[in-house]
């Protein structure tokens, strides 16, 4: 774990809690990761928000089992990153530092939104604006003052441009060529029955789930499939490029040469959205200088904890997106 300010000895904890599950690395600030454990169980959410009780029943015993691993001594600091954070987090600030202090003697702890910890990992600690998109679609920024986000509101409410948007507009195409309508795709719809079955049952397939971002994400990569042969496909992705591109104009810095990268699941569709993105970020972004994102939101609580730990911790601190507890071992 190499970190921007120096190196030492102290142990250090790095989490990624998610939709996935929870990941967790244990190391030194000089010696790097010495140990990794992963939870394919998310964290609950409740009237609380996210349960700071649950999130400690997975995380101890993967951490005990590490330090056991590993022979380190319990971690003085701890970076957590967890999406939802920034609204749902209040729970989550309020109790978990202490039990952190209770259980391992951490001493110090950084709680950060996910939208910060893929831009420490994306970028690290330098100006500039990060766009994270998997089933939804963030983009934050900081001119190292202060932060700045742009849509993650949901797939009802944004999240434009992000998978659930790029797999709704996939389908929605798909029920226009089903009705006759203007605006449909005959390729959408023959895919969308091979994926989910007669179209006219798509309703009572989608609304009643909860898990209907997901639902509606697990359609995009056929629109990025079909984008090079139908335009209607092609459209779609365009448009999406177009709505990450007005995201991360809005929050990156206007002045100085910030640094633009991204980040996520989504872009593993490859050229059929890629090529547009460039197009739109060189247009809309021309002093920033666009580079390939250094890794995932894992490496940015990694960076974060060891920065922390040396007291090189640069990134802006927020009520909400990044705070630092100190005093709990």
């Amino acid at each position: 774990m190499t970190g921007h300010g120096g190196e030492g000895s102290g142990a250090v904890l790095a989490v990624d809690s998610g939709g996935s599950g929870l990941r967790v690395v244990v190391g030194t600030v000089g010696g790097g990761v010495l140990g990794r454990r992963e939870s394919a169980e998310p964290v609950r959410t409740g009237a609380r928000g996210i349960d700071p009780e649950h999130f400690m029943t997975q995380l101890v015993p993967m951490v005990r089992s590490l330090l056991a691993e590993t022979s380190l001594p319990a971690p003085g600091t701890a970076a957590i990153g967890a999406a939802g954070l920034g609204t749902l987090g209040d729970a989550l600030r309020a109790e978990l530092p202490a039990a952190l202090g209770r259980e391992f003697g951490v001493r110090k702890v950084a709680l950060a939104a996910d939208a910060v910890t893929a831009y420490a990992g994306a970028l690290g600690a330098q100006p500039g604006a990060v766009v994270a998109a998997g089933t939804g679609l963030i983009a934050t920024g900081t001119d190292l003052t202060r932060w700045r986000r742009a849509d993650g509101w949901g797939h009802l409410l944004g999240d434009c441009g992000g998978g659930a948007w790029i797999g709704r507009a996939g389908l929605e195409a798909a029920l226009r060529a089903h009705d006759g309508r203007d605006g449909g795709s005959a390729a959408l719809l023959a895919c969308a029955w091979e994926q989910f079955g007669p179209v006219a049952g798509l309703p009572g397939k989608l609304y009643p789930r909860p898990d209907r971002p997901a639902v509606l994400a697990s359609f995009a990569p056929r629109v990025a499939e079909c984008a090079g042969r139908d335009p209607v496909a092609g459209a779609i992705l365009r448009a999406a490029a177009r709505h990450m591109a007005e995201s991360a104009a809005a929050v990156c810095p206007a002045e100085g040469a910030p640094r633009v990268a991204v980040t996520g699941g989504l872009f593993k569709m490859g050229a059929p959205l890629l090529v547009p993105l460039e197009e739109e970020l060189s247009r809309r972004l021309p002093h920033a200088r666009r580079v390939a994102a250094d890794g995932d939101p894992l490496l940015g609580s990694v960076r974060i904890a060891t920065d922390l730990a040396t007291d090189a911790l640069t990134l802006p601190g927020d009520e909400t997106l990044l705070c630092v507890v100190t005093g709990q071992g």
